[in-house]
């Protein structure tokens, strides 16, 4: 059975690149109708915060990416990469290196100054040490000569010469794992067939495949993915955006957007650009995934958002953009506008957070107006123009649009002006705004008596 896994580190908030990897990983899983694993990898006490931790499941969960196994934490299983590491040094494939911090950074600034790679000397690998009054660590044995190769699932074959590695620290002198023998250890003994992540952990792979061996384990196929860069080419990172996930259901992205976009960035099936979660799970795969960086476009995001925003059902997206409002300090007065406001704002509005800010005006009479808007509409000259109406609009027997287009057709007429003359006015007395929905759609969303409070306070703003 495929059984894939995500494991972060909770040392910093769940961002872009991450969430792309736990998608791809649960895509596969999913399409393979296999088990998905999230894995929260904690080893690192000083710099792991539960805050973390709650961000990257709280962003998950929204994103819609659910494990079917987990969360498993690092830090309670620390006795498993114990046991495993003191296996490998009783085999003697492993070694204690009892050279201290002061004496390895002598060794690299020589090694840096010889022109050689800083890599560890060896000292100790040879030399079968055993002293318990002394700090050591635990190193592999990584072997002297010969090759490490892999066929990687998105890059094809990939070989290292094994000269070029170091004998790597497996535990540390406080008894604590590293990160190359801990993920070894979890993916071997969680049985994950697949490691799909980022082509920045590429040189992690070959220490990982030596590790698998020497403790007899079956090797998982891995699958590099290239890593997300903004416009600029440059690897991506908070100036070319939000670097939370939560930061996008913030703004007033929908979930469905950002998981149908993070599926593109990097793979594609087709011309297909819109997909629902689905369709994902039924036509992902890693032979359409590329191998170059995938660049990240908050034009497109945002054009994908707006595509969702438009085709949700509304009283979805009513419910979204209370809170929204909320957040905002709008006190909702009547939660049976919403519904006709989104049903007015959907075409218009890229994000909720925008949606929201076009509809503030709807929910207070005493609204601001825009100055340049009020200059130039709530003059002298239109004073005349919102009195007519008002007066029309007062004795209305039925406010209806039928009514209300011939009580603006009666004041063009009187006029003499364009049809727009005599809309904006009232439309910045309604508003204080020059761009609003349709006049009449904003005239039966705020109601008979808003309608009136508002162009009376219009009038009188002109004195």
């Amino acid at each position: 059975m495929v059984k894939t896994r995500f494991a972060p580190s909770p040392t910093g908030n769940l961002h872009i690149g991450g969430a792309r990897t736990a998608l791809f990983n649960y895509l596969f899983a999913k399409h393979n109708n296999g088990i998905f694993v999230l894995r929260i990898e904690d080893t690192d006490i000083e710099r792991s915060k539960d805050e973390y931790t709650k961000d990257i499941l709280d962003g998950l969960k929204w994103l819609g990416i659910l494990w079917d196994e987990g969360p498993f934490f690092q830090r309670e299983r620390m006795d498993l990469y114990r046991e495993h590491a003191y296996r490998l040094l009783n085999q003697g494939l492993a070694y204690r290196c009892y050279c201290t911090p002061e004496v390895l950074e002598e060794k690299r600034k020589n090694a840096l100054k010889e022109g050689r790679k800083p890599n560890y000397d060896r000292t100790c690998r040879d030399l079968n040490l055993k002293d318990p009054d002394r700090p050591y660590v635990i190193r592999f044995k990584t072997p002297l000569d010969g090759q490490v190769s892999f066929n990687d699932i998105v890059r094809g074959k990939i070989t290292f010469n094994c000269e070029e590695l170091d004998d790597l620290v497996i535990l540390r002198s406080d008894n604590t794992p590293t990160y190359n023998f801990t993920v070894v250890v979890d993916d071997a003994l969680m049985d994950i067939t697949h490691i799909i992540r980022g082509d920045d952990h590429i040189n992690n792979t070959p220490r990982q495949i030596l590790i698998y061996n020497a403790l007899g384990y079956k090797l998982p196929e891995f699958a590099h993915v290239p890593l997300i860069h903004g416009k600029d080419r440059t690897r991506l990172s908070k100036r070319h955006g939000a670097t939370s996930l939560l930061e996008y259901k913030n703004e007033g992205f929908l979930p469905e957007a950002l998981m149908n976009y993070l599926a593109r960035l990097g793979w594609a099936y087709g011309d297909q650009e819109v997909f629902s979660k689905e369709e994902l799970i039924e036509k992902f795969d890693l032979k359409h995934v590329g191998k170059s960086p995938a660049i990240f476009d908050m034009d497109k995001l945002s054009w994908l958002n707006s595509h969702y925003i438009k085709t949700s059902e509304e009283n979805r997206i009513a419910g979204m953009l209370e809170g929204f409002l909320v957040k905002s300090g709008i006190e909702i007065d009547n939660r049976e506008k919403l519904v006709p406001i989104v049903r007015n704002l959907k075409d218009r509005a890229k994000t909720l957070k925008e949606m929201a800010q076009m509809a503030e005006f709807f929910f207070s009479d005493e609204i601001i107006y825009d100055e340049k808007a009020k200059e130039k509409y709530l003059t002298h000259e239109t004073k005349k123009i919102l009195e007519g109406f008002l007066e029309g609009f007062v004795s209305l027997k039925e406010n209806d649009e039928a009514g209300q287009k011939l009580l603006i057709e009666n004041i063009v007429k009187e006029t003499g002006k364009k049809t727009v003359d005599v809309v904006q006015p009232i439309r910045v007395a309604l508003s204080g705004r020059t761009a609003s929905p349709g006049i009449f759609d904003v005239i039966n969303i705020l109601g008979k008596k808003s309608v009136e409070k508002r162009i009376k306070r219009a009038i009188a703003s002109i004195g």
